[in-house]
């Protein structure tokens, strides 16, 4: 991989370099954020070639389910997998339109159900409004952060009524003891999500050196889920 990121063949990649290519791991832009301040270990917004290895090595073990940290280094998971961003479908994190919703009919009944109870704006929850309903599970606070970053499929702070239905459906696979994927499988990605949309090209994805968090003010996962709001509400 190093060569397609390390275009003047210097041993080593700068953070925008490595955004564009991290980028199409299709994992979260909170996920890829926690590589990159893991692998680059001096802060300096440039990761020489161990350094690129380690991050790859991160994607490897997020794409598999396991945590993003230094000591799932030595667990054996199988290689990074990487995507054509020039690829509408990965850009707009969409799934082949013929392939069945992972939400079975009964479920999303119940779900809208739910939903309706909440009083939608214009068929759209606030964050807001979804949050009492998360944190009713007792689920810990940052596999709830990383259940609405999955569910906003369009990263506009809301939720429609097939966004609720995919955090419902992590929600009680979460329950089942069932690990929450750090990026959304293309079976659960909403039908009505799954057309080609406008991605800017030039997004924001990792800092060079300045806090993760910085880079996700537009993202409520941290505002709406903060480790410090009492899971007893």
């Amino acid at each position: 991989f190093l060569p397609q990121v390390d275009s003047t063949n210097a041993g080593r990649v700068l953070a925008s370099d490595a955004a564009v290519f991290l980028k199409k791991s299709g994992l979260t832009d909170l996920v890829l954020g926690k590589i990159w301040d893991l692998a680059d270990t001096d802060g300096k917004g440039i990761l020489n070639k161990q350094e690129f290895f380690v991050a790859l090595r991160l994607v490897a073990c997020a794409q598999n389910g396991l945590d993003v940290s230094l000591s799932s280094l030595n667990l054996p998971v199988p290689p990074p997998r990487f995507t054509d961003t020039s690829s509408p479908l990965l850009l707009s994190g969409t799934a082949p339109s013929d392939l069945p919703w992972a939400v079975k009919p009964e479920d999303k009944a119940k779900y809208d159900a739910i939903f309706d109870s909440l009083n939608p704006v214009n068929g759209l929850l606030s964050g807001d409004k979804v949050k009492p309903v998360l944190l009713n599970s007792k689920l810990p606070v940052d596999i709830l952060g990383r259940v609405w970053e999955l569910s906003d499929i369009d990263r506009d702070g809301m939720l429609d009524r097939d966004e609720f239905a995919v955090a419902m459906f992590l929600v009680y696979c979460a329950l089942e003891k069932e690990p929450v994927p750090m990026s959304l499988p293309a079976a659960l990605v909403p039908p009505s999500k799954r057309k080609p949309l406008s991605v800017p090209g030039a997004m924001p994805l990792i800092p060079s050196s300045t806090s993760t968090k910085e880079s996700h003010q537009s993202l409520p996962p941290v505002g709406i889920l903060a480790a410090k709001t009492p899971l007893t509400q």
